[in-house]
């Protein structure tokens, strides 16, 4: 065998080694809770309120109306359908708001027609079975997925000399949630925000194309693409809307701060600035 053979077989073992040894993701991993974003973050270090809010979810629903591309469009969405469970999630980590349950309520009132059933006549010394009344809501917590776009930005770059190159490509999508607070005592909409969450993708791609004599070809190729979860995304804008309602409701007076001089905490200002920004550009722009 020539040296050069020589020098290709080598390559080529060591790249099917280091693919073999290296696998772009693990065969198995235990299960973990959901990362936390910097946004849950912020709603866990949130100053405490003067008291918890409670309020109820009946659903926040997919108004996209997008389905993943072919082949599998008409099978599954583009968004996840569980974000009134990111939504109670996202309000309880906050610890400004006391979610009741209200989705799945018909299984809640059955568990209850169960044990008033226990108070049927016992036997003598058998303590009585107490079940609270329900808990009433002062707020009710609407809103949905409202637009998906994808392919907001694409792009791409690439470089090739003497048959060793890197391309690369990228994609940008978009999700806007909105979320709305509303007085139950009188059906007035106490905040409404809307919260857009950029989703990025991309790929890179390597490659050797190069001729290590006249008659003998090497070609090597690789590449790593990453897609940022969709479903993390809007988990992202949710607890973002919820950071911004919780803000406003302070500025317009719905809650309050148990300590009013916790209004400068910095992240308290740092949505507040947000909000003020907004309504200054869409001022500017009528």
């Amino acid at each position: 065998m020539t040296p050069r053979r020589a020098l290709a077989a080598t390559v080529l073992m060591l790249a099917s080694g280091c693919a073999v040894q290296h696998a772009p993701s693990d065969a198995r991993s235990d299960a973990a809770p959901a990362p936390a974003t910097g946004v849950t973050r912020d709603l866990l270090s949130l100053p405490p309120p003067s008291g918890k809010v409670t309020v109820a979810v009946y659903g926040i629903r997919d108004q996209t109306g997008q389905y993943k591309p072919a082949p599998d469009s008409s099978f599954s969405t583009a968004v996840t359908q569980g974000a009134s469970s990111l939504l109670v999630k996202a309000l309880k980590q906050s610890g400004w708001f006391l979610p009741v349950e209200r989705e799945n309520l018909q299984d809640l009132l059955t568990e209850r027609k169960i044990v008033r059933a226990l108070e049927m006549p016992q036997p003598a010394g058998t303590p009585a079975v107490q079940i609270p009344p329900l808990i009433a809501a002062s707020v009710l917590i609407e809103g949905g997925i409202i637009a998906y776009e994808s392919n907001v930005r694409t792009g791409g770059a690439g470089a090739r000399f003497l048959g060793i190159g890197l391309t690369t490509q990228y994609r940008v999508d978009q999700v806007t949630v909105n979320l709305r607070s509303v007085d139950i005592r009188g059906g007035q909409i106490l905040q409404s925000v809307s919260t857009t969450k950029t989703i990025y993708s991309y790929e890179i791609h390597p490659s050797i194309f190069k001729f290590v004599n006249v008659k003998d070809l090497l070609e090597l190729e690789g590449g790593m693409t990453r897609n940022e979860p969709t479903q993390l995304c809007v988990n992202e804008a949710i607890e973002s809307g919820v950071a911004h309602l919780i803000v406003q409701g302070i500025r317009d007076g719905n809650w309050a701060l148990k300590d009013p001089a916790s209004w400068s905490h910095p992240v308290l200002q740092r949505y507040a600035a947000e909000g003020d920004t907004r309504y200054t550009v869409q001022k500017a722009a009528l």
